[in-house]
């Protein structure tokens, strides 16, 4: 019997099973993510934007491997996706280990680094969409919204934890420790999901082309991209301005933010069938834009911390609210494709933020990310309430 048409009673504890490899896949990210601008910027000696710069390597890949991803998952399924993004992710680990043990040459430690973040990039690619898609296809359309949340905590909670993780692990054995790490915990992901049933679309010739889907979803990507540089800018940047105001447990404003994160998709995992999309968007964005002026304006380290809470309260719903609109957009046999082109938007953001950000603290200075940070996703919270606006009018022209 098709699980898809009667889904089984325990499916939060069969959704943790597929979107562990979103957990395991993200925290690996996040493991290098608060220490590599540190280890570029502090013991290479390159500037803040050289850093911005190769973080967002990632991203530039991750775009790249987006359409491939979703074209793997509307023709074969989710499952060689997710394998293949396995294997990326113990890749990474082999270069990092390498870049550690050559930086007594800078720009040879560096190169290692940039291999470092594109195969990071290609693993995330692989793994961003491939996790949902899989378990929609095991339990229906109807569960959408919960399994986007669901692996959205899986997501931003192991970026969260592999970052605070990466602090203590890099403090005690350098990035070697985090290579370690990173190769065992790609292998793990690689042999759980061997054992998993894979599942593909009963009508693959239905499939729209990538680019056409892509056009349909941009206008909720555009918006989930500028909600996105609040995130960029705390999980990047968030410990080094702890540093120039000289505060202690930078790292713990990543805890905090991935904390209020997973609660805010736990609390409220029910909104957005409640009251739609585009409205829980809109307050979701103007919560974000609050935490980013919180942190901006803080005068302490308490004060950030409060900021980085409302941050991650207000993130915490933006993919999931838009998602659901953008999935709704496309045909059911194009759905892989959708979320690919959806997510590619988060990478944009991801990607551009970083040096953009690392820009702004070059040539402005450190205390103006943050302002700049809130103003981008205030310019999101404006095209949400046009895109409801718009909504609003096709439906008054319908009837």
């Amino acid at each position: 019997m098709d699980s898809s048409i009667n889904p089984p009673k325990n499916i939060n504890l069969q959704l943790i099973s597929y979107v562990s490899f979103t957990f395991i896949g993200y925290f690996i990210i996040g493991l290098s993510l608060s220490v590599l601008p540190i280890f570029i910027s502090k013991s290479l000696g390159y500037s803040l934007l050289v850093a911005g710069i190769v973080i967002s390597l990632q991203y530039i890949s991750t775009f790249f491997l987006r359409a491939y991803s979703g074209k793997v998952i509307d023709g074969k399924g989710p499952k060689p996706a997710v394998l293949f993004s396995m294997i990326g992710f113990s890749l990474t680990g082999i270069f990092l280990i390498l870049a550690y043990y050559f930086k007594f040459s800078p720009i040879l430690s560096l190169t290692f680094l940039v291999i470092t973040r594109l195969l990071t990039g290609c693993a995330e690619g692989m793994v961003g969409a491939s996790p949902i898609n899989w378990a929609i296809m095991a339990f229906g359309e109807k569960h959408t919204a919960k399994i986007i949340s669901y692996n959205g905590v899986a997501c931003y909670g192991a970026l969260a934890m592999g970052a605070s993780l990466g602090i203590v692990i890099e403090h005690q054995f350098g990035l070697y420790g985090i290579g370690i790490l990173s190769i065992i915990l790609g292998i793990i992901g690689f042999l759980y999901a061997k054992t998993k049933e894979n599942k593909t679309n009963t009508n693959p010739q239905e499939n729209q082309s990538f680019w056409k889907v892509l056009g349909k979803v941009a206008p909720f990507g555009v918006c989930l991209a500028l909600g996105g540089i609040g995130f960029a800018s705390i999980s990047t940047f968030i410990t080094l301005y702890y540093n120039f105001f000289h505060w202690n447990n930078g790292a713990l404003c990543l805890s905090i933010f991935g904390g209020l994160f997973v609660a805010g998709r736990l609390v409220f995992s029910n909104v957005i069938n409640n009251y739609g999309g585009i409205k829980v968007a809109i307050a979701c964005l103007f919560v974000e834009t609050i935490g980013l002026l919180i942190i901006a304006f803080a005068t302490n380290a308490q004060m950030a911390l409060v900021g980085a809470g409302v941050t991650g309260l207000g993130f915490s719903l933006i993919f999931p609210a838009l998602g659901v609109m953008a999935i709704k957009s496309v045909s059911p046999s194009s759905q892989g494709s959708a979320l690919a082109g959806y997510g590619l938007f988060i990478d944009i953001s991801l990607g551009v933020a970083g040096p953009i950000i690392g820009s702004v603290a070059d040539f402005f200075g450190m205390q103006f990310i943050f302002p700049f940070s809130a103003a981008m996703v205030f310019i999101g919270l404006g095209l949400a309430y046009f895109l409801k606006k718009k909504s609003n009018l096709k439906k008054l022209n319908e009837a």
